[in-house]
Formats: C-alpha cells, structure tokens, sequence
C-alpha cells in the first residue's frame, strides 16, 4: 500500500526498511513479498515530480561541464531513478569480474548473479534473460569483436507503473511518501535500530527498524552514509577509506562515423523483436583477449542516427525530431532528459531544421507519426530512434567502462537542504588514460571492420586530436558507480559481499555505487538483480534467527 502519511510507523512491525522506492528499492520489497518478508518502504517525494523534493538533491559540483546537473541524475519520487532511464538491460560482462592490474577486485562472480537475472529481467519488464543471439546473413570468423551481443530494453521501465496493482495493495509491502530519511541511530553494538524521518510540514519521526537497507540510489546513499561518518569519524574506513571515493561512471560519446558494407548488417543493428515482443539491438564488444593483449577497458559500440543537431544531414523526419526535443515541453515529454540533453545543444539554430522540414513535410509526418505511435501508443514501447539510410552510414556511439580512481570522489560539503544535511560537493573526473584506451579500441574496431569486410570506420577529427575529442564528451552522472563499494575486506571497501556494511551488522546497500568497477553495461539490470540477491540473504538471516529463537 502507498500512503502520503507517517501515522502508525513508529508501532508498527516491519522485517526491513528500505530507504528509496527506486529500482532497486522496489525490486527488493517486491521479493521480499514473494519470500514472506514485509517492507516498510520511506520515499522522500512523492507520486509525481516536486520541486521542493527535488532541491532537496541539489550539489555542488566541482566541474559542472563534466557532471550531469542533479535535476537528470536523481529524482526524488515514487519510482526514483526509473522515471528518467531509458530502459536498457544487460547484464556484466565475465570479464568484468576477472581480476586486473590496477583494478579493485569483485568479492563474488557472474555465477553468484547469474540465479537472479530471470527475476531481474521480470521486474525490469524486459523479457528472457537472453542476451546472445547469432547475426542472420552475416558470416564472421574473426572473433576480436563480438557481433552477437544484446541488450533488451524495457516495455515498462518506471517501476511504479509496472507493479503498480502489487505496491498499492500488498499487505506486505507499506510505502510511505514524503519521508525523508534524515539520521540513523545505532545501539551500543553498532547495530542500526531507528531512522530519523523528516516530513516536508517540519515534523519528525523516529522509526524503530529490524534490518535497514539504504536503496536512495548512488549519490544520495552515499551522501546519508557521509553524513554518518561525519559525526562518527571511525564508521565506513574512516575519513580516508573508501567511501564516497573512486566515483565512476561511463565514458561515452561519438568520434567517429561507421559505414556498413552490406544491407544485412545495416539492419542487424537496428531495433528488432524478440518472439514475446520486447525490443533487444545488438552491440559490437571486443573479446577479453583483445582488451587483455592491448590494456584495453571494457566498451561496447553502436550504431545511432547521424547528428540530429547538423541540419546538414539534410533529412526531413530527424529535423522534425530535433525540432521537438528542442522545444522544453515537448522534449521532456518525448526524451529523459538524461538523454535529450546529448542530442540537443545550448544554442539551436531552428531555421536550418525548418528548411529540411519544408523540403518534404510529407514523407516527415509520416515517420514522425509511424515512429511516435511506436514510441508512445504501443504496448511495447520502440526505446530509441534509429533511422536508417541508402548509404548505411552511421554516428559510432561508444560506451565504456571508466577506471576508478580515488580522486574521482563526492564528499559532504559547507551547504545543507531544507532538513539539514550537508549537500554533496561532487568532484567527478576522467582520467585522459580512460580516453586512451577509448581511442585504441576505435584503432582495432577500425581493422577488424576492414579485414572482415563489413564495413569501414572514419574519425570526424584528425588522429591526433582523438583523445582530446574523448575527453571533451566525457561528462557524466546518471550511473552513479563506486563509491560505497563492495569487497571482501574492511578498508578495501564500504559493504561485503552480501551487500551488509562492514561496520553494522543489520545495515545493506542496494544500489550502483556498490559495484567495484563500471564494465562496459549499463548499471540497472545488474543493480536490480543484486537487490533480488539481497532478499534471498535477508529471508535467510530471518529464517536462522527464527530456528535460533524457537530453539532457546
């Protein structure tokens, strides 16, 4: 059940509290449900956007070219972070969890997810766990690169739309909205005993709770386990461990144009179906033993639409499109804004896009209305834009893992919000050996291309002004990845391999910043199935205390 309301949660019996109603927050409660666990889930917005919510979020960043603005990095609402995803799953990579120089190690496997994905995949509304699919009408023999990798993406992706009838009328599962979650008390033991609850009318609570999961996404997770060390200088590694450092994301943009030899692999590479009807597209990843031989990260390429923002394409229906995304009310509604703000630039200069429009409005209204309908009105959304052309030439989109680096760090700083905790002061940075390793990749995606025959790649800038294109697109913030990490030791990280902070024992993390290292996939589906996890370990902790307690 959801209510805008505190009355009664100071008595009332929960077997977890999970701060946020996010993805991973409501995935957590809803497996919980499943196993026979309740949640008690504090939300600090409510149903729909709020300003007075959202500036509750507002940070300072250290380089505000590099950092998404908060306004796209969080929402503070019913849903959180599902309201402005895309909807892309995938999970890591093997690789990802194999240990390298200079990289922090993972302390489980694939393996230890793997058992979780199928009930990801369902509360993420994406279809089978079906990520591998062979390339109709291609032949490939050179494996350096991978032409058989998916990624699914979601008909549903706001969470709270998707399990709406089960989070407004399980028993089992109690929301309430409007509760910002303030301070943590702990006992004599270190263990998590109450929450401090602040409601937007002034007026405070404290929340007895059993176990306590922070599910406030990355950032704002981070932010409430800072304010705790704050004033407990000794909890999460000190002021010089781990927490709140090595602050990752992705390092993604377009250098480059791909042209494709052939017709078939032009539309290998568009969206397609699977056989229930959920879209999945393919992306071209190099083989670990191409990223081991040249020190290369994790990344993953795809085709996208020419360069919606140059008129110069001189193609009718995308300036249509750009048209739209420009125009604030219609773009919001059309795009995340986590994603409109890439195709669409500061100064737009409209008549250009104008002109291509009255060139041929007819073929562009037919498009827009075919692409819209598939886009908005389907029972399965079409998930992105992609047009394809007589000359199968396309932008080379890249998104690749980013190396952690302690310097990359967010930490408490002099401002608070409304409520009194201290604001982030975000320091977000990509190192240029990140944007190195982006430009070998390109090299040897560019050879393999041609010795495959399957297509050729060309740089939109001279090779020596490669990495320095790199560094200039390199600016993030939506993933949110690192910086209350998990490993196998105290010091090395925040949390355990169980997702249970180091220094309480009934105090989890279920979020991105958990994940040691970023990968070449986006960080949702894995988060989602991490939370799956944790309520397998949680129900299990429940069920041994239970045995302990008839027992004695």
């Amino acid at each position: 059940m959801i209510s805008d309301h505190c009355e009664g949660i100071e008595t009332g019996r929960h077997d977890v509290c999970i701060i946020g109603a996010g993805p991973a927050g409501l995935s957590l409660a809803l497996e919980l449900r499943r196993l026979g666990l309740s949640a008690l889930i504090l939300e600090s917005g409510g149903a729909r956007p709020e300003p007075s919510a959202q500036d509750l979020s507002g940070a300072d960043l250290a380089d505000p070219a590099r950092h998404d603005d908060m306004s796209i990095a969080v929402a503070r609402r019913l849903g959180g972070t599902s309201n402005l995803w895309g909807g892309r799953c995938l999970p890591f990579d093997p690789v990802d969890f194999r240990p390298r120089p200079g990289m922090p190690d993972w302390p489980i496997g694939l393996a230890d997810l793997a058992p979780f994905l199928p009930t990801a995949c369902r509360f993420a509304a994406c279809g089978e766990p079906v990520f591998e699919a062979p390339m109709a009408g291609v032949a490939v023999e050179d494996d350096a690169f991978s032409v058989t990798r998916l990624e699914r993406w979601s008909g549903r992706p706001r969470f709270q739309v998707s399990h709406a009838d089960a989070l407004a009328s399980d028993p089992l599962i109690d929301i309430r909205l409007h509760a910002t979650v303030v301070d943590i008390r702990f006992d004599e033991s270190g263990a998590a005993r109450a929450v401090v609850v602040a409601r937007p009318s002034g007026e405070r609570r404290t929340v007895p709770v059993a176990r306590l999961v922070l599910a406030a996404g990355g950032l704002e997770t981070t932010r409430l386990l800072l304010a705790l060390q704050r004033r407990r200088p000794a909890l999460f590694g000190g002021p010089d461990g781990p927490l709140g450092r090595t602050y990752m994301g992705h390092v993604i943009g377009e250098i480059a144009d791909v042209t494709f030899a052939s017709d078939a692999i032009d539309a290998a590479f568009d969206f397609q179906r699977d056989p229930e009807g959920y879209y999945v597209r393919r992306r071209f990843v190099p083989s670990p033993a191409l990223q081991a031989e040249h020190d290369l990260l994790n990344v993953a390429f795809w085709p996208v639409i020419p360069r919606m923002a140059d008129a110069g394409h001189r193609d009718a229906f995308l300036s249509l499109a750009f048209l739209a995304l420009s125009f604030d009310p219609v773009g919001r509604v059309l795009l995340p804004d986590a994603l409109r703000v890439r195709h669409v630039p500061k100064a737009v200069a409209r008549w250009p896009h104008l002109r291509n429009v009255g060139r041929n409005l007819p073929a562009a209204l037919v498009e827009g209305t075919r692409v819209a309908w598939q886009r908005y009105a389907a029972a399965t959304r079409l998930p992105g834009l992609f047009v394809r052309n007589a000359g199968r030439r396309y932008g080379l989109s890249y998104h690749s893992e980013q190396s952690p680096r302690a310097e990359s760090r967010v930490r408490l700083g002099d401002r608070t919000d409304a409520t009194g905790l201290p604001r982030l002061h975000i320091d977000y940075r990509v190192h240029e050996d990140d944007a190195r390793a982006v430009v070998r990749a390109h090299d040897l995606f560019a050879g393999w291309l041609a010795r495959t025959g399957l297509g050729r790649l060309e740089y939109r800038q001279p090779a020596e002004r490669n990495v320095e294109a790199v560094m200039r697109q390199s600016g993030h913030g939506t993933h949110q990845i690192g910086t209350v990490r998990m490993a196998d030791a105290p010091g090395r990280g925040v949390v355990d391999r169980n997702l249970r902070v180091f220094d309480a024992s009934n105090l989890y993390v279920a979020s991105a910043a958990v994940l040691p290292r970023s990968g070449q996939a986006t960080p949702t589906l894995t988060v989602v199935a991490l939370a799956v996890r944790l309520a397998h370990h949680i129900a299990a902790e429940a069920a041994r205390v239970e045995v302990l307690r008839s027992a004695a």
